[in-house]
């Protein structure tokens, strides 16, 4: 006679495992936890490491010590020339403002070295973003289409090296240098031009400084300052003002130590908007008209 074996005693049961639920979302379940934390987080937390997926915290955390990109010659690196955009931006809406009203933006914002000499300080840079208005003919159009095809073509290079803030403070300062040397030797003036041929003299100086053969901006600094003097009506001062001022400021960009690029670079900027404001300060024009 066989009998059967006694039935085991009844195990207790055993409690559900609980799903987890996103740490920074508690509503949401996940089964995925971060890689280096291992805390669990759901698809709109999951951000993609080199093996699995991190949270926000852990990527934020990690990036501290991660060296930013930079540009050739210091600040970050420039994936859109923005600066270069609002530039010719600014310039052509100045020259729509202009059209809509050319003598009274021109007799109020051009360049005037009596009226800077006066007090009218705003001339000094609004005046490079003037062009000539459609009434005073000749070249009136062209002036500001070579100007903004040049900023279009050498901006984004220049400032893919130096960065958005030192391409800004190259284009002002060369502006301004440009309108001082018109407040010096000139009368008046409007536009780009002294901004764009401190842009010639840069791409110079960044090319001789990254060993690219130079020749070609050569030829064209030098086809460009002799148009300056052949043609007519064309403000030399305003051109050379700016090609001067604008090789000072690549040059003191470019050659700064490495150690100590952004100290020497900051000082060198102040240091020729010091000079430039001093120069109109000391300096009385030389076609100054006084009456009385």
């Amino acid at each position: 006679m066989t009998s059967l074996p006694p039935s085991p005693p009844p195990q207790p049961e055993q409690p559900a495992e609980a799903v987890p639920t996103c740490y920074r979302h508690p509503g949401r379940e996940t089964w995925v936890r971060c890689q280096r934390c291992e805390r669990p987080i759901c698809p709109d937390c999951m951000r993609d490491a080199a093996v699995g997926f991190q949270c926000p915290e852990c990527v934020a955390e990690g990036n501290k010590g991660a060296r930013q990109a930079q540009a050739t010659f210091g600040g970050q690196a420039v994936a859109t020339p923005i600066v270069t955009w609002v530039l010719l931006a600014v310039n052509v809406l100045a020259y729509g403002v202009e059209l809509l009203a050319p003598e009274y933006v021109v007799s109020r914002f051009a360049m005037w070295a009596d009226g800077v000499y006066f007090g009218q300080w705003w001339r000094l840079i609004t005046g490079a973003f003037l062009h000539l208005p459609l009434t005073a003919g000749g070249f009136a159009l062209t002036h500001i289409l070579f100007n903004m095809w040049a900023l279009y073509a050498i901006g984004p290079a220049l400032e893919s090296r130096l960065g958005h803030l030192r391409f800004l403070a190259l284009y002002l300062l060369s502006a301004l240098g440009g309108s001082v040397a018109v407040y010096i030797f000139g009368a008046t003036a409007v536009g780009a031009s002294g901004a764009i041929y401190g842009l010639f003299g840069a791409l110079f100086v960044v090319s001789r400084r990254l060993g690219y053969d130079a020749r070609g901006v050569l030829w064209l600094i030098g086809i460009n300052v002799v148009l300056t003097f052949v043609v007519s009506g064309i403000s030399w001062e305003g051109h050379l003002g700016g090609l001067v001022t604008g090789t000072a400021v690549a040059a003191a960009f470019a050659y700064a130590p490495a150690k100590q690029r952004n100290v020497t670079q900051l000082v060198a900027g102040v240091a020729i908007l010091a000079v430039l404001v001093l120069i109109v300060l000391l300096v009385q024009p030389m076609g100054l008209q006084l009456t009385g």
